[in-house]
């Protein structure tokens, strides 16, 4: 059972939540976007500068040794929070983004033709559309689209019907940023293994939200993001099954990912290094092991059913509100609510909420095509986290009733 003193203790955790914006108690609402990070990551950071500071994998000495064994714990560390099989198949990355282009360049140089096919669906994330479209260009692919309804739902009959020897892949999200759908990508990525097609799966809104298990989920590829789970920016992870990442060409050239190098030749290193060319984000990696922990000590499923509490509030104190119009409705959704007021921009909005210390996102929250579907400009989005409270749910309400009447 969620307690009063669970939320305090998690709360007290997370230093920024304790500061004010514009003279008012900050209400962090941005969580899809970016979540706030507990002192003990922020303390890793603080450790491996003060203790550790060295670059990884080639040096000798003492420091480097001890910098190379809290990167790889770190690896392991992550394998575990999404059952990888071996460690070997998590790649790091700067984050989704970096992880599907890494997947999509291989596949336009090596699997990707003229005339072959794969599916996106209409609720992407640009980042899981604009390299693909990049590697449909390279390749003369042909970039196909899985159609929702105007709940915020997928399609998933029509489109599963149409796959063929022509679908090279599928590249989907587990769950909407914009409209906060979970789709049914286990079902899909067993239709989609049944005909011999492999399947990418952004995670970057699921991984900090519900389990993740790429073992039971089957898929071929899993990408997400450490900012979004109380880790640092620029930290992201590729899960890849083996045969996958063995055939997979590098993205990058440079240190690290080699076997040999002359002028005549190089060979590539084993995975995951043939991934990860050049000094990565060391501090970054060791701080995103740190926040997995701390997600692994609260635990997914209390995170889960407490984030699901704060939608459900949500969804029915937004409702009292009159000319509200939610954006999104989909029987199966994570802690994101999609909404418009009538007549108001919702820059506009967000603008006023910002001077009330509430902090939401909006415009088209890097789904343009969401937004041309429902004939809008964009929405607030209000995204939450376990540890934010009903109590500022309610002052979201009342600060929307106030922009309400300022901007009418």
């Amino acid at each position: 059972m969620i307690t009063e003193e669970n939320i305090t203790h998690w709360r007290s955790q997370f230093p920024i939540l304790q500061t004010q914006v514009n003279g008012k108690p900050l209400v962090y609402f941005d969580n899809a976007a970016s979540s706030q990070k507990p002192q003990r990551v922020i303390d890793s950071i603080v450790h491996y500068y003060t203790r550790l500071n060295s670059n990884v994998h080639r040096g000798v000495h003492t420091l480097s040794q001890k910098a190379t064994d809290a990167y790889e714990e770190a690896r392991t560390a992550l394998a575990g929070f999404i059952n990888a099989p071996e460690k070997e198949c998590v790649i790091f990355t700067k984050g989704t983004t970096d992880s599907i282009n890494t997947v999509a360049s291989g596949f336009s140089q090596a699997f990707l033709k003229a005339g072959d096919e794969m599916w996106i669906s209409a609720m992407e994330h640009h980042s899981n559309i604009v390299p693909w479209q990049m590697a449909c260009e390279r390749s003369g692919a042909k970039l196909r689209i899985i159609p929702m309804d105007d709940t915020g739902t997928l399609l998933t009959e029509s489109f599963l019907n149409e796959l063929g020897a022509k679908t090279k892949l599928i590249a989907i999200t587990h769950v909407s940023n914009s409209l906060g759908t979970v789709n049914p990508v286990k079902e899909i990525i067993a239709k989609a293994h049944s005909l011999g097609i492999p399947v990418l799966v952004d995670g970057a809104q699921a991984a900090p939200h519900m389990k993740v298990d790429v073992v039971d989920l089957d898929c071929d590829f899993y990408c997400f993001s450490g900012h979004k789970m109380y880790a640092p920016t620029g930290t992201g992870v590729l899960y890849g099954k083996r045969e996958w990442l063995e055939k997979l060409p590098p993205y990058q050239g440079g240190g690290d990912m080699i076997e040999t190098v002359s002028f005549e030749h190089t060979s590539y290193n084993v995975i995951p290094f043939k991934f990860e060319a050049g000094t990565p984000n060391i501090e970054g990696v060791i701080a995103f092991s740190e926040a997995v922990k701390f997600i692994q000590d609260i635990g997914i499923e209390t995170i889960h059913a407490r984030e699901a509490q704060l939608l459900a509030y949500a969804n029915k104190k937004l409702a009292e509100i009159e000319g509200i119009r939610f954006i999104g409705t989909a029987k199966e959704k994570s802690a994101v609510v999609s909404f418009l007021l009538d007549g108001s921009h919702p820059y506009d909005v967000g603008i006023l909420l910002d001077k009330m210390g509430i902090a939401v996102r909006t415009g088209h929250h890097c789904t343009q095509p969401v937004m041309d579907f429902f004939k809008i400009p964009g929405t607030i989005r209000a995204s939450f986290a376990f540890y934010n409270t009903e109590t500022e749910i309610d002052l979201l309400a009342q600060g929307l009733e106030k922009a309400k009447r300022m901007l009418l």
